[in-house]
């Protein structure tokens, strides 16, 4: 099994009333929505559904019910970190989100570059993780970018896939030994891309705000000219990549072409990239530094275009979590990273579905389709399938940050915005894996 959690009692609940909301499946109406251990059991009119003795009975009323959503992105501190966040707080954070499941990257500490450390993870995430979680193996020895791991032991143990983000892999003739071997044992390559000639010492975009700031910059063509190169060498070996975390107009130029030319390769982007600008960073709040950065207006607009049209495949939060003493820096020596589980849906919602400038459909596509990239069961609203859902308030308001956050850190690029949407609850393999402390449920 590829995704691992703890294993509770499946869930016997009575959704009442809810807005049944799925594009894929063509599925937009006000319906009772039945789970029997576990799984879907029955879409029905209102009210046409006696509550089996014991189910919960959720009224959801002018409330709608959603796919979970799915993160190929995420930084779970575990092993090393875990001041920082740890299984328990991350896939809390995830569950109040509305994800059901997320993929956790291998730049912790240690790395994840040995099979006996991803069998130690998966223990751990049977015990700890309230939400399925899938691990990425490092591509590279440490992360240093000389020697490949062995990909084949530790997709054995348990691996998606395999990433050394938080670092680009430099070597070209490692990446393309690795597409090489991917052809023998599989599991998706996700590429953080980033030329460190062209990005230097640079913390924020490159551009008039930089210089105004008198800050070192990170220019756009860092992550193009990688994206490029690594997407020619995948089409050479027909390999399969994943990019990670797209920020640049000139990095959705090059997977356009890419794609135009047959290679095999996805892309994603972040709320953060999608919403915010570098702008933002003129105040020098660390919470908006992070790795890409914030880039330029034409930028995010493109992304918006890109995610609209399909040529990002899919949303990821690249959610990491840094404690308050590390962000509380100058902004040059601050880390790079926001948080972002329990925000993404609504500051998406808030900020390009309310005005109309995307669907509500195309948003919650977008933040379900990891799942097909990496070979995962796709969340639905259908019959028989098991119960990955979320119970969304689309007219509730709320103050990001006001009362807490389920992560263990606090560093969120959205704190202190308005936002509307709020998830009440989340079932993720067919448990309930969240329910907001507000929202009240009842005993058939």
């Amino acid at each position: 099994m590829s995704l691992h959690s703890q294993n509770g009692a499946p869930a016997e609940a009575l959704l009442r009333e809810v807005r049944a909301f799925d594009p894929r499946a063509a599925i937009d109406e006000v319906s009772d929505v039945l789970v029997r251990e576990g799984e879907i059991a029955q879409i029905a009119a209102p009210g046409s559904i006696e509550p089996p003795a014991g189910a919960e009975v959720i009224e959801g009323a002018g409330k709608h019910l959603l796919p979970g959503f799915i993160d190929p992105h995420v930084h779970l501190r575990t092993p090393g970190q875990e001041h920082k966040e740890d299984l328990d707080t991350g896939t809390r954070a995830a569950a109040a989100g509305g994800y059901c499941a997320v993929i956790a990257m291998a730049n912790t500490a240690p790395v994840i570059d040995e099979p006996a450390l991803v069998r130690g993870l998966v223990a751990q995430a049977r015990a700890q993780a309230r939400i399925p979680v899938g691990f990425l193996g490092a591509l590279s020895v440490g992360l240093r970018g000389e020697q490949l791991t062995e990909m084949a032991l530790l997709r054995e143990a348990g691996v998606l896939g395999f990433s050394d983000d938080g670092k680009p892999v430099v070597s070209a003739g490692l990446l393309r030994r690795a597409l090489q071997y991917q052809r023998l044992c599989g599991g998706v390559i996700s590429l953080h891309e980033e030329d460190p000639t062209l990005s230097g010492a640079g913390v924020m975009h490159e551009g008039p705000v930089s210089a105004e700031l008198g800050l070192a910059g990170i220019p756009s063509i860092s992550e193009a000219t990688m994206i490029a190169r690594d997407g020619m060498i995948a089409a050479e070996e027909g390999g399969r990549v994943h990019f990670q975390h797209i920020s640049a107009r000139r990095s959705i130029e090059a997977l356009r072409a890419l794609r135009a030319a047959g290679a095999r390769v996805s892309g994603e982007a972040t709320p953060h990239h999608l919403l915010l600008t570098d702008v933002a960073v003129k105040d020098l709040d660390t919470s908006f530094k992070m790795n890409p950065p914030l880039r330029s207006e034409g930028d995010r607009v493109a992304l918006v275009e890109a995610l609209r049209d399909g040529t990002i495949d899919c949303i990821a939060t690249d959610h990491a979590p840094h404690s308050r003493e590390e962000k509380m820096v100058p902004f040059e020596e601050a880390p790079m990273g926001t948080i972002g589980l329990e925000t993404a849906f609504a500051a998406l919602y808030t900020d390009l579905v309310v005005p109309g400038t995307l669907s509500l459909a195309c948003l919650v596509e977008r933040l379900t389709a990891a799942a097909a990239l990496f070979d995962l069961a796709t969340p639905t609203l259908t019959v028989g399938a098991e119960a990955n859902l979320c119970l969304v308030d689309l007219d509730a308001s709320w103050r990001v940050g006001e009362s807490g956050y389920e992560s263990r850190s606090a560093n969120c690029c959205f704190a202190g915005r308005e936002l509307s949407g709020r998830v009440l609850l989340t079932l993720a393999r067919g448990q309930i894996a969240y329910r907001e402390r507000t929202f009240a449920l009842s005993a058939a």
